[in-house]
């Protein structure tokens, strides 16, 4: 039998990158999976891609009624939720004198928000079907501090508490939950993230990109599959006995 034969899962940020192979995956270990984004068309075409076991749905996790209506409609076409993966998030650079309200505020509402309001939005019907899985994203950043990324290394670093926290609020109902904690690994989020660094730091376009990969003990950047794997076997009763841990996939850049 696969892994996650007969698992319903939900995940947000699901149409690229790390979230994408991680719906891939997901589906190859048995799981119907609702591919759950902003991008609609592309949470689609994501979904589109795993067959009969995809579904794709527009959420936003800033909006509560937008997660309420992606769950909803899980249900109402599967019957409930096992398995929810917390992978939405956003990162902007900023030092302390270009930091703005609204970014603080966007970058919470999302990695931190998100977070928790989806979880809030599952954890019921989790409850009804005697337990489940919460997988949320946190990062390397979240491990330590690191120049003019105070807010989204903040935010990741929130993750592990909310994480910690609700594993052990949950634990008498048979939902686990973990995180996992990349390093740098290779999705288009990272041209951004490049992008930013060659104006924080002045560096070519690129350069800094080498330069994180080059610096994994493992010698390279992650691909999303090296952080989806992981996700199925928190995912699955393989882990059963595993909660409130944050897994670091990151080739050994941080030993915790």
């Amino acid at each position: 039998m696969k892994r996650l034969e007969g698992k319903i899962a939900i995940v947000t940020g699901g149409a690229r990158g790390i979230g994408r192979a991680i719906c891939q995956a997901y589906a190859r270990g048995g799981a119907k999976v609702c591919v759950a984004d902003l991008l609609v068309e592309d949470a689609k075409l994501t979904a589109q891609s795993l067959g009969e076991r995809g579904m794709g749905v527009g959420m936003d996790v800033t909006n509560l009624d937008s997660i309420s209506k992606g769950v909803a409609e899980v249900q109402a076409n599967w019957g409930g939720v096992d398995i929810l993966v917390n992978n939405a998030g956003i990162f902007n650079m900023a030092s302390i004198d270009k930091i703005t309200a609204e970014d603080y505020r966007r970058q919470y509402d999302v990695n931190v928000g998100g977070t928790i309001f989806a979880s809030q939005a599952v954890v019921p019907i989790m409850k009804r079907r005697g337990g489940g899985a919460i997988i949320n994203f946190s990062s390397q950043a979240g491990r330590r501090g690191e120049p003019n990324i105070a807010i989204y290394c903040s935010t990741k670093a929130a993750v592990i508490s909310i994480t910690q926290s609700l594993a052990l609020e949950l634990a008498s109902d048979n939902i686990r939950v973990n995180a996992v904690a990349p390093g740098v690994v290779d999705t288009p989020m990272w041209d951004v993230v490049d992008a930013q660094f060659a104006e924080y730091e002045n560096k070519p376009l690129g350069q800094k990109k080498k330069e994180v990969g080059e610096a994994v003990p493992l010698g390279r950047m992650g691909d999303p599959s090296d952080v989806a794997d992981p996700c199925v076997f928190l995912a699955s009763d393989e882990a059963r006995y595993i909660t409130a841990q944050t897994v670091n996939v990151d080739g050994g850049n941080w030993m915790s």
